[in-house]
């Protein structure tokens, strides 16, 4: 799950240039650019054809050859990727996922890419509110670091150890002002504290925009998530790059490293749970093993902010 494997974006990233608007979500042009760059990771020997030696002009496959292992024609498959041919059937779909040796995630976000006529309305601007109930689960979690996070990676609540390992440097009361709520991936890309919150910064902002990706095919009408992919990418070199590759990987449990400013280096897991009420809502866990450095270090970390963790959201009377 920690590994960036083949969603590593090679030094000469195709795509979109750095400091440019990231193309609309769900576009034609985003599903051409998903299939060109699955297609240059490919070399012919990867999938068993013969290239005899001759010099090829661009990275990996050629059209013609992925649409011969898809069972397509190349005229076909090249106004698909340009973005000329509407609503490929399943079964072609399928048939390049399976030629592209695309992963689970990267499947289903082909397949989101590929069917406009079936995405939802678009979504009104409205803003997240986390469930009573899931805010009670973070009371519970008593020495636990945990933050529930919306569809869009923004912060909706954090109890105080989740605010102290994260964020401490904000203001823990900033999840209650809609306007105002920390997000994630804004943080690790856009704020000093973040960039060196994280010692394994490269894995970190792969696993970041992979992630992001999976959240753009699932919600491609979404405005306020466009909104923040806009800004990342004319904001950060780093992140219009990565986006530009087209990684997809739904990041749900992992091994993440911090080097915090206040009591040093910690190694922890995370759990991303999924709230079962279809918002997209997520809590986010850490913990530390058991008898470890790092489980000393958390429980510094909650002597330092008080010996009773509380949710930092308004939700009582």
């Amino acid at each position: 799950m920690d590994s960036p494997g083949t969603n590593a974006p090679p030094t000469d990233t195709p795509g979109t240039a750095p400091g440019l608007p990231a193309p609309g979500i769900g576009t034609p042009a985003e599903l051409g650019d998903f299939l060109r760059t699955r297609r240059a990771r490919l070399q012919p020997e990867d999938v068993g054809l013969v290239s005899y030696g001759a010099r090829r002009r661009v990275p990996g496959l050629r059209r013609e050859e992925l649409a011969q292992l898809a069972g397509v024609s190349a005229a076909y498959y090249t106004r698909l990727e340009q973005g000329q041919s509407h609503n490929a059937s399943e079964g072609v779909l399928e048939a390049l996922a399976r030629a592209l040796r695309l992963t689970a995630d990267e499947r289903a976000y082909l397949l989101a890419l590929a069917r406009p006529g079936q995405r939802r309305r678009r979504p009104a601007v409205r803003h997240e509110k986390a469930r009573p109930g899931v805010l009670q689960l973070l009371r519970a979690l008593d020495g636990v670091p945990a933050l529930v996070l919306g569809p869009r990676f923004e912060v909706l609540a954090w109890n105080r150890l989740g605010h102290a390992l994260i964020a401490g440097h904000l203001d823990p009361a900033s999840p209650d002002r809609p306007l105002d709520r920390p997000n994630t991936q804004r943080l690790l890309f856009l704020d000093p504290h973040t960039r060196e919150l994280f010692p394994d910064r490269d894995t970190e902002i792969r696993r970041a925009v992979s992630a992001l990706r999976v959240a753009a095919g699932e919600r491609p009408d979404d405005p306020q998530l466009a909104t923040l992919i806009g800004e990342l990418t004319m904001k950060s070199e780093e992140f219009a790059a990565l986006w530009s590759w087209h990684g997809v990987r739904n990041c749900a449990f992992g091994t993440k490293r911090f080097h915090h400013p206040l009591v040093g280096e910690l190694e922890l897991e995370f759990e991303m749970m999924q709230t079962p009420d279809g918002s997209g809502q997520r809590v986010q866990m850490f913990t530390a093993a058991d008898g470890s450095p790092s489980e000393a270090a958390l429980r510094l970390l909650a002597a330092e902010h008080g010996p009773h963790l509380r949710v930092l959201e308004t939700e009582r009377p």
